[in-house]
């Protein structure tokens, strides 16, 4: 019989026990990863992608991608690639633990020398083991594509995401159980194969008799496992969290009570940060740790009848050289708090654009909207901008009508004529019955001397160059509109600036369209707009700013935007708190359907002073 308690005291006793040797491999295996392995890894994956010759930005060339042979080689190395490197810094845990020696680091050298020489067995292990489950998984993938097919195929995305019509929850409904039954397959097998890595490890059996191995030791105790190990999971999952939110609930109020000068405040803020540093490392040692030790206590237990790994012997001591490592860790989560505290800067101004106007509070690409934009004090007001069948522009998200007025047309099959007579307002409220589709020309007159505009390129296939033609004829018109005005009024800042491309942003989330604004058209600025980017796939210099979802938005996408010399902008925020954050991480644009919120969120923001904001950007650090 496994007793779960008895197993959770296993773990523990054996962690504390053995922490010294577990923490120098992790710190030996986290040198080695950062320094060859992870690099290795992302110079394969990006060599691979680069193959494919184009940019993947969007969700629909990453699917088209992976249905690819290509793109199936790639995802299997990428999935392999990382189970490895995970199968390898468990393994060494494993040799640690059941190993004691008197010098701990001379053991970690040993168990990461021993992890190395089973490289070929443990790639052979991942092969079967992931390729397994990859295997299981592939009828359930071509099935529910087939159902998306049946039940969606003919649906715009968008309007299913949005809508969610009778159709989703039809093909969800059918899908679900399939989803459920692959998991409860595949939960089968790796609890009956949970065992193979420390049968590999320690007895030095080939990939195909570990799995034999570790199906035998856990025949009839699986239900057991599969509690210790999913209540394990849970606990690693929730201590970073708890972490966080102790420090973020707790101990930032308590910095708020200090007083703001700097020679106190910012001391106090780095030794905050640099405990925080070195929470997070040890909660990440733990989990580490912890998840290696279950899997060599459970090995023990069932194969030698003995509880958990033997303790070291009374005369172990860590040496001059565990002493110097653990220094450097002091020093690591020093220098981390350090550069934090420099990378925030009390002085951040970010753009706001109005996601299709202010469209929280008016129909959407309505000239209702954009008043209510430029009254909440927009910088930019984003459009969609469309092609109708007679090719005029005009201001429209969706490829058919089917979302806002329940038409199932496409707008492209309409003439302009056709698309003025319908009413797109009163789906939104009594208060905008009668609000019609404007052209693109509408919207130019109405935001002249009045803010900017960010024209997102909606294009048809076939028909994207003749959008671009249309979008540039339009801007030309307005030009020659604004020299009319300047003609005819004696106050000709009223009419705008000269040029309406100094007002305006032509986005798109096609890379060869950008190409093609820059070819037509030089002094036109352009945003790239992105759902992620698959690494080496982009070339970043072909833009001048770039929109990534904002959960995409991270340090490195920072970093990348200052080397290339672009701006970042972030869609679609409406959260104050997320607002926050990207500020605060150093976005240069946000799109938001609430430009009110935003902008009296940067009135607040300036207000306050420099100790207080020290302090918002710290909680929104924690928080990110």
């Amino acid at each position: 019989m496994l007793h779960l308690s008895r197993l959770a005291s296993d773990v523990g006793r054996s962690l504390h026990e053995h922490v010294r040797p577990l923490l120098a491999y992790h710190l030996f295996f986290t040198v080695l990863a950062t320094a060859v392995l992870m690099p290795a890894v992302a110079w394969t994956l990006r060599r691979l992608l680069a193959q494919f010759g184009h940019p993947i930005i969007t969700n629909a060339e990453l699917f088209d991608i992976l249905l690819s042979p290509g793109g199936i080689l790639w995802l299997l190395a990428a999935i392999g690639l990382f189970f490895l490197i995970l199968y390898l810094q468990q393994a060494g845990m494993i040799l640690v633990a059941v190993r004691p020696r008197d010098n701990h680091y001379h053991l970690a050298g040993e168990a990461l020398w021993g992890a190395l020489r089973r490289f070929p067995g443990l790639a052979g292990l991942v092969v079967i083991q992931v390729g397994t489950h990859l295997l299981l998984a592939l009828p359930l993938a071509l099935t529910v594509s087939w159902l998306h097919g049946v039940f969606l195929g003919g649906l715009e995305p968008y309007y299913v995401q949005r809508v969610r019509p009778p159709a989703l929850w039809l093909f969800l409904g059918i899908s679900l159980p399939l989803v459920l039954t692959w998991v409860s397959l595949a939960a089968t097998l790796y609890f009956r194969w949970i065992l193979a890595l420390p049968a590999l490890m320690l007895e030095n059996l080939s990939p195909r008799a570990a799995l034999s191995r570790s199906h035998h030791l856990t025949r009839g105790r699986r239900r057991h496992i599969a509690i210790a190990v999913i209540a394990l999971l849970l606990l690693i999952i929730a201590l970073p969290i708890l972490a966080t939110w102790t420090f973020d609930k707790l101990g930032t109020p308590l910095l708020s009570l200090l007083p703001e000068r700097n020679t106190v405040l910012i001391p106090a803020t780095l030794t905050y940060l640099s405990v925080y540093v070195l929470l997070t490392l040890a909660i990440t040692f733990v989990g580490i740790a912890a998840n290696s030790l279950l899997a060599a206590c459970l090995y023990l237990r069932l194969a030698h009848r003995e509880p958990r790994p033997p303790k070291p012997p009374p005369h172990a001591h860590p040496g001059l050289l565990a002493w110097g490592v653990e220094i450097v860790v002091l020093v690591f989560a020093f220098s981390q708090a350090w550069f934090i505290v420099n990378s925030f800067e009390l002085q951040d101004e970010v753009k706001i654009t109005a996601h299709r106007g202010s469209s929280l509070e008016a129909p959407e690409n309505t000239l209702a909207a954009i008043n209510q934009a430029i009254f909440h004090g927009a910088d930019y007001i984003e459009v969609d901008a469309r092609l109708t069948a007679d090719k005029k522009v005009v201001l429209y998200h969706d490829r058919s009508l089917q979302r806002l007025i329940g038409d199932p047309r496409n707008l492209r099959d309409l003439t302009m004529e056709e698309l003025q007579s319908i009413d797109v307002g009163s789906w939104f409220g009594d208060a905008f019955i009668g609000e019609q589709i404007p052209s693109l020309q509408d919207a130019l007159t109405r935001t002249r001397n009045h803010g900017s505009l960010m024209i997102d390129l909606k294009t048809d296939p076939g028909r994207e160059l003749e959008l671009l033609d249309a979008v540039i004829d339009s801007l030309h018109r307005e030009n020659q509109a604004r020299q009319q005005c300047r003609e005819v009024r004696n106050t000709p800042h009223s009419c705008g600036s000269p040029d309406v491309r100094d007002d305006v942003l032509m986005a798109t989330m096609s890379p060869s369209l950008i190409r093609e604004i820059e070819a037509r058209d030089p002094r036109l600025r352009t945003t790239l707009l992105a759902q992620f980017i698959l690494p080496g796939t982009l070339d970043r210099t072909t833009f001048d700013a770039l929109g990534l979802r904002h959960n995409r938005i991270s340090e490195a996408e920072i970093k990348a935007a200052q080397r290339y010399g672009y701006e970042l902008h972030t869609w679609t925020v409406n959260n104050r708190s997320r607002m926050s954050q990207l500020i605060d991480i150093g976005v240069d644009n946000i799109i938001t359907d609430r430009p009110d919120l935003l902008a009296e969120l940067l009135a607040k923001r300036r207000q306050l002073s420099d100790g207080s904001l020290l302090l918002v950007k710290l909680r929104n650090w924690l928080r990110s």
